[in-house]
């Protein structure tokens, strides 16, 4: 099942070690099958609100993704983005080939109390 890393990260001044991080992270995903699915494009907010920047990896599966994370190769390199960007970086699981979400509808309404 794929999983993904997602990024919202406020606006930042430029600097020196940003440019170096964006230039770096591609080696540290590629040996575990990663790949930016959105990075540096512009996102339209349709609800609330969302200022800053959407970054997307894909991965394999979870276990990729959390394996890319605590490897030597992103450590090194994460201080040079969170040092100048603050924001909010979450790994989730995608959902399998096929997925019905029915299948959770049929669940919920089964766990809701009887009228």
């Amino acid at each position: 099942m794929p999983a993904y890393v997602i990024a919202h990260l406020q606006e930042a001044a430029p600097h020196p070690e940003i440019v170096e991080y964006i230039e770096r992270i591609p080696a540290t995903f590629e040996p575990y099958g990663g790949r930016f699915l959105v990075h540096a494009t512009q996102h339209e907010v349709k609800e609330g609100s969302w200022p800053g920047h959407v970054v997307m990896i894909g991965f394999p599966g979870i276990t990729e993704a959390r394996a890319w994370w605590d490897s030597p190769a992103y450590q090194e390199i994460a201080p040079l983005r969170s040092r100048h960007i603050e924001g909010d970086i979450i790994l989730v699981e995608g959902v399998p080939e096929g997925y019905d979400p029915t299948a959770t509808a049929k669940a919920m309404r089964e766990a809701l109390p009887a009228e």
